[in-house]
């Protein structure tokens, strides 16, 4: 499927923690979970405890958050360090013994899982480092049991020019962003792809998936070039309204910083 060396996300988780606690990293958070909560009732059992996993979750934010929920959780994913951090996270939050932590490439995902069926299977910000995106979609359905949830996000590849445009004021830039769908990230300094919410929709239609929901992430957020003001309690809670607000509107969630599909599997 290709990827990134593990040792690029090693040496940046400290980076990582920061942008996960920037307003732009909570939003990140706070907005996926408001839309994923439309698509769970059913879904997740009522009065025991549902089954996740979370493939590429990092250090686990989202993890620990369901562990915490009372669901058990298996994480999965190929930085050591990263999942070190999941571990001391599960830890502090008292659910380590909800947690299950899988050092893996997704490719080899189906080897650790020995046909357990999940409720929910996050693949979050992992397309942008895959070449082969239909074969991880594959593996995450394969994970799910029938009418089980896929929760997908990933990078918009049609943001990147209007963030060059609008916040970065680069008319040539934003010119040369639309011919060139490879991009460095800053926080871990490594090369991704972003993709398409159609592109992604196409695969899981091909797969047998069937579309619930397509929804914005950071609709606005990236587009406001004053970072310092978003660190501002009250602003940071309007803008947070406003983004949930804007999450399944168009034409807002075509040009959001990241998509936000969930799929049920038949």
């Amino acid at each position: 499927m290709g990827r990134v060396s593990s040792g690029t996300f090693d040496e940046a988780i400290s980076a990582w923690r920061q942008w996960q606690d920037a307003p732009w990293g909570r939003l990140r958070y706070t907005i996926a979970a408001a839309n994923l909560a439309r698509h769970l009732d059913g879904v997740l059992p009522t009065g025991r405890a549902g089954h996740v996993l979370d493939v590429a979750g990092g250090n686990g934010v989202e993890a620990i958050r369901m562990a915490t929920a009372g669901h058990k959780v298996t994480l999965v994913d190929y930085s050591a360090q990263m999942l070190a951090a999941a571990r001391e996270l599960a830890y502090t939050a008292g659910v380590t013994d909800r947690v299950t932590i899988i050092e893996s490439d997704v490719a080899k995902l189906a080897d650790h899982l020995d046909g357990r069926e999940h409720d929910l299977v996050f693949c979050h910000n992992l397309l942008p480092y895959v070449t082969d995106v239909e074969a991880t979609l594959q593996t995450c359905l394969d994970a799910l049991r029938p009418g089980g949830v896929l929760s997908v996000i990933s990078g918009n590849a049609h943001s990147e020019p209007l963030r060059v445009a609008v916040r970065e004021q680069d008319p040539s830039g934003a010119l040369e962003a639309l011919s060139s769908r490879t991009r460095v990230t800053r926080t871990f300094g490594a090369p991704m792809t972003p993709r398409t919410a159609d592109e992604v929709m196409t695969h899981l239609t091909k797969l047998g998936a069937r579309v619930d929901g397509h929804y914005g992430i950071r609709s606005v957020c990236d587009y406001m070039a004053d970072d310092d003001r978003k660190y501002d309690a009250s602003f940071y809670a309007e803008l947070e309204r406003l983004e949930i607000a804007l999450a399944d509107r168009m034409p807002y969630k075509l040009t959001a910083r990241l998509f936000h599909l969930v799929a049920v599997k038949p």
